[in-house]
């Protein structure tokens, strides 16, 4: 029966998820909302079909802990750095600021301070998919306004993790040490624990993840991924006594410091995807509608918070810290939403009894109507906030033209990244050998060990703002790596590299602006040998249109 209500739960959850995703895209709103809606349908608050709520509870802990490792994996100190005077005080500034107008509405509605304050940590964060979906929709992702957004929502997800190891210790009656004496086991355990990953990190994990890439099986390097993200986690509440989200997070920074972060992000992309959704489903489960209706103002002081305080603090922090209004109101509209960390949040406030099914139940209807006003929101304070004299438009501002992107390393590869760098142009390298990748590093050269067709990979080697991209390799899905990168960069210059006239016509389909055909090449030689007694000027030409018919791709 079990296993029943296993499969049951994992095939009813993903199917609602995809249907009403799909009808959340086709309106122009973020799927996130139609996961929501997704979970209301099969919860018990609802007719019809009810997924087994500990099931999804179950699955949706997966999910938690892979997007943790996600965020591990992709967090930079530098890109925080480059932002640091505005992301960091503006973070905890406006944190400060939205709990404490959502706690002061709640107290004057009965609540506790406690709760209130819990209730307004939770809706102070914003969902860094969300954001940055709608930063890249409207071209500014890659900008000022996206760099602080960006890097502001990674000191809240931090401070978020802090406020997850701190909660049981405060709230959770095994705390019976508290104070002084249980931060300070808390301390001592976290510090055992870094050190611990960090060694780890050091020299296990990448060991044991080249042991597994020489032997070139896509399916053990995924499967290696998700064994040290879970293995990790489940060791960090085992032997330490923290949060498996805790761990998964650490274990995502020790693996995103080695050289195949970039294949270990890409490899867990899709699993931690389909779990996300189930994660999001399992919080749509537990929405009761009936509870807006007996708690209305409860809901009304949350959205409040979420749609208008928390944008207005985010702005005038980021105009106190010195950057124009042009920056200022875009950067609080895209604030205006809560996301994957407040549920996380949420979820252990409800667990600890900290949180009533009110508040619950405000935190669900706030995250479904902000995230799809959001959207509307930004596109609203872009179109209306003021211009500056002589600034250039923000969405090409961050383009490089002077930026190739290089697929494959091989002879062509390695030649034209000679000839290349020799000019000048900035080179970044994918190549799935490893030996080769560390040679160009070692070289001071940017390189990136995995498979340009992995989920992530293009975009971790800078495919948003290249100026080129060149295929120097005759690849299988050679069509399908043209056809991602067009579609995240429509500007970008293309140039394919193919041995059969048969793929030059998908190549230049795909979005090639220039292709090379192999066979093409030597029978444009052997025209030229042929040809070599008739008249010169005949020659040349027969030459050149061949040559022009073969180069001509769409541009």
């Amino acid at each position: 029966m079990h296993e029943l209500n296993l499969l049951t739960t994992f095939s009813g959850g993903l199917i609602a998820a995809l249907i009403f995703g799909y009808a959340a895209r086709r309106l122009k709103i973020s799927p996130i909302v139609g996961y929501l809606l997704a979970g209301i349908a099969v919860g018990p608050f609802t007719p019809g079909f009810v997924a087994d709520r500990a099931v999804a509870k179950q699955l949706a802990e997966i999910g938690v802990i892979l997007l943790l490792f996600g965020t591990g994996v992709k967090f930079h100190l530098k890109e925080l750095a480059a932002v640091w005077r505005v992301a960091v005080p503006g973070a905890f500034i406006q944190s400060f600021l939205s709990t404490l107008a959502a706690a002061a509405m709640l107290r004057l509605l009965g609540w506790s301070w406690g709760s209130g304050i819990v209730l307004g940590l939770a809706v102070s964060v914003a969902s860094t998919v969300v954001m940055a979906r709608v930063l890249g929709d409207n071209r500014d992702l890659y900008t000022q306004t996206g760099h602080i957004a960006i890097g502001w929502t990674v000191v809240e997800d931090l401070i978020t993790v802090a406020l997850l190891l701190a909660l049981p210790m405060i709230y959770a009656p095994s705390a019976a040490p508290a104070g002084a004496r249980a931060f300070m086991l808390a301390g001592v355990k976290l510090a055992a624990l870094a050190a611990t990953v960090a060694l780890l990190g050091r020299w296990a994990i990448p060991w044991a993840l080249e042991k597994v890439a020489a032997t070139r099986s896509s399916e053990l390097f995924t499967l290696s991924v998700l064994a040290i993200a879970l293995g990790i986690a489940s060791g960090a509440s085992g032997l330490f006594g923290v949060s498996m989200e805790l761990g998964a997070f650490l274990a995502g920074v020790a693996v995103g410091r080695s050289e195949f972060a970039a294949r270990a992000a890409g490899d867990a992309l899709p699993m931690r995807d389909a779990f996300a959704v189930l994660f999001f489903v399992s919080v749509g489960m537990l929405f009761d509608v009936r509870t807006l209706l007996r708690e209305p103002l409860v809901t009304a002081a949350v959205l409040v918070t979420v749609v208008a305080v928390k944008p207005l603090a985010a702005a005038l922090t980021v105009r106190l810290l010195g950057r124009p209004m042009s920056v200022a109101v875009p950067v609080g509209a895209a604030f205006s939403q809560v996301g994957e960390f407040s549920f996380i949040l949420g979820t252990l406030a409800l667990n600890l009894g900290i949180l009533g099914e009110p508040g619950w139940n405000a935190l669900i209807a706030a995250s479904i109507i902000s995230i799809a006003l959001n959207p509307a929101v930004y596109a609203a304070a872009r179109r209306f906030r003021p211009a500056v004299a002589g600034e250039a438009p923000q969405a090409d501002r961050f383009k490089d033209p002077g930026h190739c992107i290089l697929i494959g390393y091989g002879p062509v590869g390695a030649t034209l990244h000679g000839i290349l760098s020799a000019a000048g142009t900035r080179v970044s390298v994918i190549e799935l050998n490893l030996d080769t990748v560390r040679r160009l590093r070692a070289a001071g050269n940017d390189a990136f060990y995995g498979d340009a067709l992995r989920p992530g990979m293009l975009e971790e080697a800078g495919i948003e703002t290249a100026g080129s991209l060149v295929l120097t390799a005759d690849v299988e899905d050679g069509a399908e790596i043209v056809r991602r990168a067009r579609a995240v960069n429509p500007a970008l210059r293309i140039l394919a590299r193919c041995d059969h006239l048969r793929d030059a016509a998908r190549l230049r389909q795909a979005g090639a602006a220039v292709v090379a055909a192999g066979e093409a090449e030597v029978a444009v030689a052997l025209a030229e040998a042929v040809n070599s007694g008739a008249a010169p000027d005949a020659a040349l030409k027969q030459r050149d249109g061949i040559r022009a018919a073969l180069y001509r791709g769409t541009r």
